[in-house]
């Protein structure tokens, strides 16, 4: 909304490692029954799924939306492909291979854990009586007992960050392919479409969990970095997305950052040695 200049109202809402189960509240549930974020509503109508949000604010915004999906049906459809790829759809724990934003999840779970340690158990265990899915609360309690270290060596949560890792890694090889093939500054060229608007949220989330030097620092994917500068430097993403963080998902940020530095069981276990 902030590429297209559209107006709108926000609601911001808490989901629990950023302070409650605000997202299950019965007031947001009547509106996204499924309870996940964010959720678009225009003139009534709720649209639930990101990848459908952008390409519908696209398409409803005149000019500008039309400036951001390619007219050409072979362009449009590598826009497509890009923008599925960076997405979560279905069960986000499998398909790590085919999706990006598969692999998001399990790479977001050591911030997970160092931004439950600002939680209360009792706003977490919540999310039993509320949240649709009843494993997702449990996981968090028990990231909170085990604290940041202890919760990597929850097996399933290794297992997870390791296979997400691995996928994401080719993910970005892909990418950096994609970028290198033109020598161009977006997914698609010149043009600045849907595609990078996709990527941004990905490549975000991975410099949030301190991922960035694993990926693409010390020349690695220099293609990924250098693209990644660009997309920093959008007056967008500076005001919807850095300008928007709250303290809790800061402090998480900084946890992991230090953690990492001054615990090398910790940063082994991340990347796997």
């Amino acid at each position: 909304m902030a590429e297209l200049n559209v107006p709108y109202r926000g609601h911001h809402v808490h989901l629990i490692e950023t302070g409650s189960y605000e997202s299950c509240s019965p007031a947001y549930l009547e509106i996204n029954p499924g309870g996940t974020v964010p959720v678009l509503v225009h003139q009534g109508h709720p649209v639930y799924e990101s990848h459908d949000q952008i390409v519908y604010l696209a398409e409803h915004a005149g000019d500008l939306g039309e400036s951001l999906i390619p007219e050409d049906s072979a362009e449009r459809k590598l826009m497509e492909r890009w923008v599925d790829c960076a997405s979560i759809s279905g069960d986000p724990l499998s398909g790590l291979s085919q999706r990006a934003g598969h692999c998001i999840p399990g790479l977001t779970l050591p911030i997970f854990a160092a931004m439950v340690q600002y939680i209360p158990y009792k706003e977490i265990l919540k999310g039993l009586l509320t949240h649709p899915n009843k494993e997702r609360p449990l996981i968090f309690a028990v990231m909170k007992l085990r604290g940041q270290l202890g919760s990597l060596k929850i097996g399933k949560v290794k297992k997870l960050i390791d296979a997400s890792r691995h996928h994401m890694s080719e993910h970005l090889d892909d990418l950096g392919a994609q970028l290198q093939s033109h020598g161009k500054s977006w997914v698609l060229g010149d043009a600045f479409t849907l595609a990078d608007v996709s990527w941004v949220v990905i490549l975000d989330r991975l410099v949030e969990v301190d991922w960035a030097g694993h990926f693409w620092g010390d020349g690695k994917r220099e293609q990924v970095e250098a693209y990644w500068r660009r997309l920093q430097d959008r007056p967008s993403y500076r005001e919807q997305v850095v300008a928007q963080r709250c303290d809790i998902t800061l402090n998480g940020i900084a946890d992991v950052a230090a953690l990492k530095r001054s615990n090398a069981k910790y940063m082994a276990r991340l990347i796997g040695e």
